[in-house]
């Protein structure tokens, strides 16, 4: 495995691998790696010869409140992680290599980017769509991996991807969870004991949501209702919680087979996001 700092060695790396016919597989992270982002990976080695991990917590897609600061990192211990998993070649740039000095160019998937998670973190997937761009054009993949814990994120990619017929395979990885239910996330670091036993509430009221689709209940509105109630009763703040399509991300007057339910709630000062399939 190789570890590398420079945008120009990995285009490099990657060509010669492409050069003896290596399929090139590519996994974008912010590092602090967990068991999730180990199973998307497992999938990239799975579909491809050649597999990049790109590790970069990235500055554009930060509020100014928010938590670019203190996002926990540990790049010794994601370095051995990765070994382990057999990756080919690692990349963590320093901000600089990504944002030189005079940076002024950004992407944005307009509509897309100002719903759910786009109304209470502004900019947030501009910053996504900048960063995630810059990266496919040094790592020139032929199949990227993204979790489904993230699915507007994921939908926005692929997006773009379209918009600008950029000859990449976007494949989604299911959300890897906690044996409690808590959907695996670098900010769950930052819970406190009670609150991390109380945000077990968010994957049980998806649960529950998919058992009153189950049993014939259609209304949309009612179970954000009641899930809402469910999470505010154990301490959440909700951000929101809203059923909708899968494709569009736009609310759903009924529900149906493959209606996506989503949610972002804080806990204390930690957001939190996680999501199901109808």
């Amino acid at each position: 495995m190789r570890f590398v700092k420079k945008a120009r060695y990995v285009k490099k790396i990657v060509a010669q691998a492409r050069k003896k016919g290596k399929i090139i597989g590519f996994v974008p992270t912010m590092g602090y790696l967990h068991e999730g982002h180990l199973s998307l990976v497992r999938i990239a080695r799975r579909k491809a010869q050649f597999t990049v991990v790109s590790l970069f917590v990235n500055p554009t897609q930060f509020g100014p409140q928010e938590d670019l600061q203190s996002y926990p990192r540990d790049l010794k211990r994601d370095k051995i992680l990765l070994k382990k998993e057999g990756v080919d070649l690692v990349f963590y740039p320093e901000r600089t290599e990504i944002y030189p000095e005079g940076y002024s160019t950004y992407v944005e998937v307009q509509g897309l980017s100002t719903i759910l998670c786009g109304v209470s973190r502004p900019g947030h997937f501009r910053g996504v769509t900048t960063v995630v761009l810059k990266l496919f054009n040094i790592v020139q993949p032929d199949i990227v991996v993204f979790g489904r814990k993230d699915f507007q994120q994921a939908v926005i990619i692929k997006r773009m991807v379209e918009d600008l017929d950029l000859n990449i395979k976007i494949v989604t990885g299911k959300i890897v969870r906690e044996k409690d239910g808590l959907a695996m996330s670098s900010r769950n670091t930052y819970l406190s004991e009670k609150e991390r036993e109380n945000a077990t509430v968010l994957y049980q009221s998806l649960v529950w949501a998919k058992k009153a689709y189950s049993g014939g209940v259609r209304d949309p509105h009612w179970v954000i209702d009641k899930m809402r109630d469910m999470i505010e009763n154990r301490g959440g703040k909700v951000d929101y919680v809203e059923a909708v399509d899968q494709k569009t991300l736009k609310p759903v007057k009924h529900l149906y087979k493959g209606t996506l339910i989503v949610l972002a709630v804080y806990f204390g000062k930690t957001r939190l996001i996680d999501n199901i399939v109808l």
